[in-house]
């Protein structure tokens, strides 16, 4: 697998431990400071993609936006096991009004 195809998932533990059985590289973590070295770390690994629990990017909000000017990686909220915040759906919200000029995904 080249480096561009790499995926991670961070977050704590109950919420990603079953992402491997699909062949993704889980990072179970906790706290700012491990997090935030972690998500350093892949970074700089090559991973091409890394999903990252709502919970874990409220905590990371400034070294995730470092990332939102590059292409790679990817860094995608996704709802944990304590629920959804709707940060992940806003983040790619944003995103796509930022690549295309408006709101296509909800019309707002």
């Amino acid at each position: 697998m080249d480096s561009g195809n790499k995926i991670a998932v961070m977050g704590d533990y109950d919420s990603i431990y079953g992402f491997a059985s699909l062949g993704l590289s889980t990072f179970p973590v906790e706290g700012y400071e491990e997090a935030s070295k972690t998500l350093r770390n892949l970074a700089n690994s090559g991973y091409g993609i890394i999903y990252i629990t709502e919970e874990l990017g409220a905590l990371l909000q400034t070294q995730i936006s470092k990332y939102n000017e590059v292409m790679l990686p990817a860094i995608i909220q996704i709802p944990g096991v304590k629920g959804n915040t709707g940060d992940g759906v806003m983040a790619v919200r944003r995103s796509v009004e930022k690549a295309v000029g408006s709101d296509i995904l909800f019309g707002n």
